[in-house]
């Protein structure tokens, strides 16, 4: 398995994992497409785990605002969707794909990733209770402890305080 940057060629089959990954619902696979023609789209964060010629993961990280508490904005990412083709589920490949991410966020120097997710699968990738650390969500009524952030650039987390925004492309 290699983990790659998504090309154009790439984007029937991503639409296809996320629509099996997420049980038939192409409400993932439609997110994708709407954040790649968004200006929130980062192309070097849309990863896809490869075996062969198929695609078996897809990550996407992607840009979101949190607004302080005077107005300004800073920008963070999101963490979704992250899709693993059924067959290959439980075998870490998910987990290569978030880490891969990470990493190439962190040299592309974003200071905060969040996401809304597992709480017994996240934390082992460093996210946090977000809340915790001065972040809030609105957009979205989510419970403390699936609203998570991990931080890229040391000394981001708690410095950044705000709501985060998702942008319009994640509404549909």
């Amino acid at each position: 398995m290699i983990i790659r940057v998504e090309t154009p060629q790439d984007y029937a089959q991503v639409y296809a994992l996320h629509d099996m990954a997420f049980n038939n619902k192409d409400e993932e696979s439609a997110l994708v497409e709407r954040i790649r023609t968004s200006d929130t789209f980062v192309p070097e964060l849309s990863l896809v785990a490869v075996e062969g010629e198929e695609i078996i993961g897809h990550v996407l990280l992607s840009k979101a605002h949190v607004v302080t508490p005077s107005g300004s904005k800073q920008e963070v990412l999101a963490l979704a969707p992250i899709g693993v083709k059924p067959s290959h589920q439980k075998y870490g490949v998910g987990s290569k794909l978030i880490v891969e991410g990470i990493k190439r966020a962190t040299e592309l120097a974003y200071p905060l990733v969040l996401l809304i997710g597992h709480p017994d699968y996240y934390p082992k990738f460093g996210f946090v209770p977000a809340r915790s650390h001065g972040l809030d969500l609105k957009q979205f009524p989510v419970p403390d402890h699936v609203f998570m952030v991990r931080e890229l650039q040391e000394g981001q987390l708690g410095t950044i305080q705000g709501e985060l925004q998702y942008p319009s492309c994640f509404m549909g």
